[in-house]
């Protein structure tokens, strides 16, 4: 037993000595105010830029909002942001002036910053806030209405980390963004745990965590409330020398968007693969997962299991239309987008759209106004998608009228009518649908269908599939 004791006290004389020896830089004793009036931003720089010249923690102190303007941070430092504590974004858009894009100033700027860092953790209990209403104009029935501008967006994204190493985000309450909240771009070594992200869901283009061109990264146990996507993959053509986005986990996420809760896409000019989410919850979605090709980059080697999808249907404000399950390629609209010209190669005036290929869901329950949609251009652009163990309940909540699918943004036809069936493919090839049922709610307007339909679809097994049409006494239980 006394060695045991003995054991004990070592290890803690080890902890304690590790604590004291860690720099602890307090953002007061640089001159930050925390009245929630005073720009800190000048402060909590001086901070950051001592604190990473020997490694240490940036400490930001409860009971204070600080309010603050657009600052950077750094390497070898953790920003800490203490239970009761809040930094709080400026509201006034002339302090934001570097753009989220780069050259590309229509899609937002910079709050908090970080540029070719390592060795960088955000974590305390304390709140994160992008002010984003300040940032909107008026409120209507489902969403803010957007400012208007004529070159520079002047919305400031939260955090945006370019070309970052060991990137660890942990445990805080992130969020009220203007636009994107925690966007990585060519990172890698990426953890994110136990975060809880809150956007406004009237504001538009506020997704939760965005990946471009990003690398092994886990993301678990976090809860996102997103008025965009709630976690979204992506290569954007703005930072197209860091290649792929792959190696991505996610575990253990609950999750609401008034867009789509997990995508994969649109912009997408290289390649993501080798991706896996498993134990995520989906609630009140417009759309629940959805892989969304409309570039030349290729999405391959994808797994979604054991996951709950509910939806129902938004207003055209947001894409989709309560698919729970979405997988189309599409070539991108040319020209009507107020970025158009950074959508395509450079000096290219229209696209071209990539494969998207070995997809698999296992396990999903999905419940909501529409099924599951699968679609491209033409049938060699989707291929080997497998869902086993997939079942879908079809029951009409909402006043809003269904019998649509939305492809935007695509260079054909946006919104497209059709029946609402439990599973719904066209121009695809090599489809699987195993161990899988459909059901039908009370509600049933006359375009609910088929349990399966299929157009132009090259070899589409189907094992134990289960359930009857919407109305059995008319319609057939698949239609090919």
């Amino acid at each position: 037993m006394k060695r045991k004791i003995f054991i004990s006290c070592i290890f803690l004389i080890a902890i304690i000595t590790a604590s004291s020896a860690q720099k602890i830089y307090n953002i007061k004793n640089f001159g930050a105010k925390g009245d929630g009036k005073t720009d800190d931003a000048v402060a909590i720089q001086k901070a950051i830029d001592a604190c990473t010249k020997t490694g240490g923690t940036v400490f930001v102190p409860a009971p204070y909002t600080f309010l603050t303007g657009p600052f950077n941070v750094r390497s070898n430092i953790e920003l800490f942001v203490e239970g009761g504590a809040r930094l709080l974004a400026n509201p006034d858009e002339k302090v934001y002036t570097k753009s989220a894009f780069r050259q590309n100033p229509g899609e937002g700027m910079i709050w908090i910053g970080g540029e070719n860092i390592s060795n960088f953790t955000i974590s305390g209990t304390g709140e994160i806030n992008g002010n984003g209403i300040s940032f909107m104009g008026a409120e209507l029935e489902d969403s803010y209405i957007l400012k208007p501008f004529s070159i520079k967006d002047p919305r400031p994204h939260v955090l945006t980390i370019v070309g970052g190493n060991n990137i660890r985000i942990k445990d805080i309450h992130i969020g009220n963004s203007a636009y994107w909240t925690v966007h990585l771009v060519g990172c890698n070594d990426v953890v994110i745990s136990g975060i809880t992200l809150l956007n406004n869901l009237k504001v538009r283009n506020s997704d939760g965590i965005d990946l471009d061109h990003s690398k092994n990264v886990r993301i678990s146990n976090c809860y996102i409330e997103s008025g965009d996507d709630c976690i979204c993959l992506k290569n954007r053509r703005e930072y197209e020398e860091f290649g792929r986005c792959e190696n991505i986990t996610v575990t253990n996420c609950t999750m609401t968007g008034r867009s789509c809760a997990i995508k994969i896409g649109s912009e997408n000019m290289d390649t993501i693969r080798q991706v896996l989410f498993n134990n995520c919850i989906i609630k009140k979605s417009n759309r629940g997962v959805g892989i969304q090709n409309r570039d030349e980059g290729v999405v391959s080697d994808v797994v979604f299991s054991n996951m709950i999808i509910e939806g129902h249907l938004f207003t055209d404000v947001w894409w989709g239309k309560a698919e729970p399950i979405y997988i189309t390629a599409y070539r991108r609209a040319s020209g009507n987008n107020k970025d158009a010209n950074w959508r395509f190669p450079k000096g290219a005036t229209e696209g071209r759209v990539g494969e998207v290929k070995n997809i698999y869901f296992s396990n999903i329950k999905c419940t909501s106004e529409n099924g599951i949609y699968v679609s491209a251009e033409s049938n060699d652009k989707i291929s080997n998608v497998f869902f086993d163990n997939v079942d879908v309940k079809i029951d009409k909540t909402t006043a809003i009228t269904g019998g649509v699918y939305d492809r935007r943004p695509c260079a054909v036809e946006g919104f497209v009518k059709g029946s609402t069936s439990g599973f719904y493919f066209d121009a695809v090839k090599s489809i699987t649908v195993r161990n899988c049922s459909v059901q039908w709610g009370n509600n049933k307007p006359g375009y609910f269908a088929h349990v399966i339909e299929s157009k132009n679809v090259d070899s589409l097994k189907i094992v134990n599939a289960e359930g009857q049409a919407a109305f059995p006494e008319k319609m057939d239980i698949i239609k090919q």
